[in-house]
């Protein structure tokens, strides 16, 4: 006798799985597997902020099927999560994978934490749109828009899924390069109609990074026309404010006041007062947001773990200094009037953030001559070349042509914690897709690439109890993919995409450090993504599940 019920049918009309045989007018007849995979025996944090429950979860393709009691026989194959804890995948809302993606398209460094989905293009600077001769990397990069950047990372496969925000500070490059002036009417018109051929090929909204070049030359009325745009068509305004320092609360109502003007959603990008002279504006910072949320704006922030940043040492100069690149930084400082200008402006910017030379410690650099220095503070480096501080940090930038990545040590731990725990702030790792070879083996990256998520269990959850688990697992998943418009992720329901991690929360732990950065973290056994285990027994299986998340 066959059955006329479908393995969907039954399913669907039964909304359960937990039968492993089915009786039909007195006959027992064995069911073929309900489910691809079953992942059994686990306790469900659903992402949502609930309790923990226990249950099995049946997966059909890459949708959450059913949830319940399902028997191991109702999978045709089965994840054993018993003594574990799963998760929806982890939705990392400030990652800069763009780029290295490409190079890195397992991820390993994203996926072995738990993260299943990256939202990308942060901070104004996105691999697309691209006008050749005027982005970076340049050499490395075969598509021009959107639609060809998103092909290129389909038919490459990646093993996380990727969704893009379009970098303002890239677009305004390729229309006008990078100089400090007003865009005129025609090239304004040109800029928005990059912002609308992105969104249309399905970029999920708008970054900028104001506190770089050429962000830091875009008047906020230009933000603002852009912005519409993205309000319009449902997107996000994601934005590295002007100012993170000294004027922190100026920089921050700047954002509120494009997401009040716009009706865009906003998203403070690693919301800090950096430097010991501004760490008490915190709290203002955060009361700030709280306020313009009663007052109807859709704004939210993204943390990560750490009391240390990671940028550019360019960032030290003032924006006249930095006008037309890397090259132009370089021709400046060989000049000795301007070096002697560049030098006095310098001084107190680093007294401001991070406080002092010896909390800037480089991180990459491009040259094979100064290899060395990586892993050393500029104290350090300066005894090596018998200088000051400050002028060994001119001579790096004139030698690698201003292109110089460094971690700065310049965060207060207590603000940390208040911002982590705050309701209105996500976790972002503001990190990339790397591993321990390649490229990304000749640095020494910030940790946050590798450990931000098990740094969060492991710290503000097991340890210091910052947070308590269901909470951090919703900054983690429902309340990024909210914010990010990913319907389909975040949740462990019914119909939702299967985008899960498996973890031991009594074990999670981070290995990765500012010495030794590049450390798989221990905890995480298993990560599937759309339905297909990548990470299983801490291991990477090689899979390239993952999808672009296009908006629409």
């Amino acid at each position: 006798m066959k059955s006329s019920f479908t393995r969907r049918r039954f399913l669907r009309d039964t909304g359960t799985a937990a039968l492993g045989t089915a009786v039909f007018g007195g006959f027992h007849i064995e069911a073929a597997p309900s489910f691809d995979l079953v992942v059994k025996g686990g306790a469900i944090l659903d992402g949502a902020g609930g309790p923990v429950w226990s249950g099995d979860l049946g997966i059909l393709g890459d949708t959450i099927a059913a949830i319940g009691k399902i028997s191991a026989e109702q999978g045709r194959r089965v994840l054993d999560a018993s003594g574990l804890h799963v998760s929806p995948g982890f939705i990392d809302m400030h990652s800069h994978s763009d780029r290295s993606i490409v190079r890195y398209p397992q991820a390993e460094s994203r996926i072995r934490q738990g993260v299943t989905t990256e939202v990308t293009g942060n901070c104004g600077s996105s691999a697309a749109p691209r006008v050749p001769g005027r982005g970076r990397r340049d050499s490395e990069a075969s598509w021009t828009d959107v639609s060809s950047y998103f092909s290129v990372l389909e038919k490459t496969g990646i093993s996380v899924n990727h969704a893009l925000l379009l970098g303002q500070g890239t677009i305004r490059l390729n229309a006008i390069g990078m100089v400090d002036r007003p865009l005129t009417q025609d090239e304004r018109k040109g800029v928005l109609r990059a912002v609308e051929e992105g969104m249309d090929a399905g970029a999920i909204g708008l970054s900028t990074g104001l506190e770089y070049t050429p962000g830091r030359y875009t008047p906020t009325e230009e933000v603002v026309a852009m912005a519409r745009i993205v309000a319009r068509r449902g997107g996000l305004y994601a934005s590295h404010i002007r100012n993170e320092e000294a004027r922190l609360l100026e920089a921050v109502n700047e954002a509120i006041e494009i997401g009040r003007q716009t009706g865009a959603r906003v998203e403070v990008s690693h919301l800090k007062a950096a430097g010991q002279p501004n760490w008490h504006k915190q709290e203002a910072a955060i009361h700030l947001i709280e306020s313009a949320r009663r007052a109807g704006v859709d704004v939210l922030a993204d943390a990560y773990p750490y009391a240390a940043y990671s940028t550019g040492v360019s960032i030290f100069l003032e924006p006249w200094a930095r006008e037309g690149g890397g090259k132009a930084i370089a021709e400046r400082l060989r000049d000795p009037a301007l070096r002697a200008r560049i030098r006095q402006e310098v001084i107190p910017r680093v007294k401001s953030d991070p406080g002092d030379y010896d909390l800037i410690v480089i991180a990459r650099v491009p040259s094979e001559k100064n290899r060395w220095t990586v892993g050393k503070n500029f104290v350090e480096v300066a005894e090596e070349w018998k200088l000051e501080p400050i002028d060994a940090l001119l001579r790096m930038m004139e030698e690698e042509d201003g292109s110089v990545s460094f971690v700065g040590h310049g965060m207060s731990p207590e603000n940390v914690n208040r911002v982590l725990s705050h309701p209105l702030v996500m976790i972002g790792s503001d990190g990339s897709a790397m591993a321990p070879v390649g490229r990304a083996a000749q640095s020494r990256p910030h940790p946050r690439s590798y450990g931000t998520y098990p740094r969060v269990l492991e710290t503000y959850v097991r340890k210091q109890k910052v947070l308590d688990l269901p909470t951090a697992i919703k900054k983690m998943t429902s309340m990024v993919a909210d914010h990010a418009g990913l319907r389909d992720r975040g949740l462990i329901a019914r119909g939702k995409k299967a985008d899960l991690v498996v973890f031991n929360p009594e074990t999670v732990r981070d290995h990765s450090t500012f010495r030794d950065p590049h450390k798989y973290p221990s905890g995480i056994l298993h990560v599937v993504v759309n339905g297909t285990v990548v990470v299983e027994g801490e291991k990477h299986t090689r899979a390239r599940p993952g999808r672009i998340l296009r908006h629409g």
